[in-house]
């Protein structure tokens, strides 16, 4: 079983532009480069739909909720601990 190849997203970017050449076609690039031509198609389609967002990676989405949470997380037990705090000012000061 063969390993998954991965690509940059340099690399895909300017696989896409050697397909936008004119005179060129998306089997001729895909032969040169060793890759299928359904996946340029793909690369290329995904490249026009995101543009400069293309090629994020795999689990980014992921990645931005948790760094989210784990923000927000620090947040509510700063406000847990200074009310905590302020409790226990106004505690004292009542006796």
């Amino acid at each position: 079983m063969s390993k998954r190849r991965k690509y940059s997203a340099e690399f895909k970017r300017e696989a896409v532009a050697m397909v936008n050449q004119p005179g060129v076609t998306r089997s001729q690039v895909a032969r040169e480069l060793g890759l299928n031509a359904n996946m340029l198609g793909r690369w290329s389609r995904e490249l026009n739909e995101a543009g400069g967002r293309a090629f994020g990676g795999q689990g980014k989405p992921r990645d931005e909720e948790l760094v989210t949470l784990k923000r927000e997380l620090a947040r509510v037990k700063r406000e847990r601990d200074f009310l905590k705090e302020a409790a226990a000012f106004f505690a004292k000061q009542s006796k």
